[in-house]
């Protein structure tokens, strides 16, 4: 790490946490990380194995980076309204080596419920986490609203709807605005609710571009002891299919159409997360069929100890060029602190193996494989620790 580049940053972070052992500030601490050392062959970086795009990288004993993110929030009341401050800071690094790791802040914001002119509404301003649901194992959003915005969720009907404002600045001349309803928790079932999520993006610049995005989330619980979730997505121009920006320069003739079918769940000591995913996108006049099918399975022999397998096809084929195919499975002893597949941490082994075709390798822009000489296959071992808390 650049010490010099990063001081305020740690300063901030170290007086916060100091703030935290005083009794006259009530500061929450949270956050995510995952580290371990990982190796594949003699000569070779570590190599992690997936293509190119969203839900198409099984990560598992798969994840050659090291990431954390460090909540801190303070929560008062004051004139008869909740309000919380929220500081996330993030460390980064693409390999195992933390030397190179880059600190950064995801999120900074302040909410408040209780103002006298809709005591009901949630009203906030600044950078943050919004809107998202991901499946897991593939670590990706398929729903992600997060930026530099305001808004408000207000409790409308059954359900709850959010109204955000988001802006970007790609870079000195380029900027965006953006505008999401969300309108969450409607009841269309016995125990499924639907979300409906509208997005509009415009490119705020000569030559910059408005898009529109639709985003349909059904979730069903109580599903064969389990959660199903379902999104069928659209977007057209410069919205993206997760609700967030696309390419601000991106036209009407740029379109993308994703649905995502998802399911978890917990069966005594049998647990896990499948997924099937298929996702259309028109670009520059190519069309390019992305598709995955996989899932991890988590099986508890005693309450501490478990064994975690995941297998994981995935393609990717433009239109008029060769199909990217690979297939990725994961072996992985693990202790943990509960026999849940959602319990954390988790410390693991692993052994991760990989096979892959001709037209991945020559498709890479080194995702695939850290591998240079040009083989389909691979195979590397190592040990991870992932926690939330």
């Amino acid at each position: 790490m650049k010490l010099k580049k990063n001081k305020w940053a740690l300063s901030a972070v170290a007086a916060a946490l100091t703030a935290t052992a005083m009794p006259s500030f009530a500061v929450d601490f949270g956050g995510y990380f995952r580290a371990g050392p990982g190796a594949s062959k003699k000569n070779a970086s570590r190599a992690c194995y997936g293509l190119d795009g969203p839900g198409l990288k099984y990560r598992l004993g798969n994840e050659c980076d090291i990431y954390g993110e460090f909540l801190l929030s303070h929560g008062m009341k004051a004139g008869g309204v909740d309000y919380k401050a929220a500081l996330m800071v993030n460390l980064y690094n693409p390999q195992t080596d933390t030397g190179d790791g880059k600190v950064g802040i995801n999120q900074m914001y302040v909410e408040g419920k209780g103002f006298d002119i809709a005591p009901e509404t949630n009203f906030w301003i600044g950078k943050r986490f919004y809107g998202r649901a991901d499946v897991h194992i593939v670590d990706t959003f398929y729903t992600n609203l997060s930026g530099v915005g305001a808004g408000a969720d207000i409790p409308v009907g059954p359900g709850k709807l959010g109204l955000g404002y988001f802006k970007t600045d790609q870079n000195s001349t380029d900027s965006g605005n953006r505008i999401n309803v969300d309108y969450s928790g409607l009841p269309v079932n016995t125990d499924g609710t639907l979300r409906v999520l509208g997005t509009y993006t415009n490119g705020n610049f000569d030559g910059g571009k408005s898009g529109t995005a639709l985003t349909l989330q059904h979730t069903q619980d109580k599903f064969f002891g389990g959660t199903n979730t379902l999104w069928l997505q659209v977007a057209q121009g410069s919205a993206g299919l997760d609700g967030n920006f696309g390419n601000l320069k991106a036209g009407s003739d740029v379109t993308g159409v994703r649905l995502v079918e998802s399911f978890t769940w917990q069966s005594g000591p049998l647990g896990g997360q499948v997924q099937a995913m298929l996702q259309k996108d028109k670009a520059a006049g190519v069309k390019t069929d992305s598709a995955s099918v996989g899932g991890r399975v988590s099986y508890a022999f005693t309450k501490n100890f478990k064994l975690l397998a995941e297998l994981g096809y995935s393609q990717k084929k433009p239109v008029g060029g060769a199909t990217q195919s690979m297939t990725k499975f994961t072996l992985a002893p693990t202790l943990s602190i509960g026999p849940d597949f959602w319990n954390r941490p988790e410390l693991r082994l692993y052994v991760t193996t990989a096979k892959w075709n001709a037209a991945a390798n020559a498709a890479a822009t080194g995702g695939v494989t850290g591998l240079k000489d040009g083989k389909t296959r691979g195979t590397s071992v190592g040990a991870q620790v992932e926690i939330w808390f």
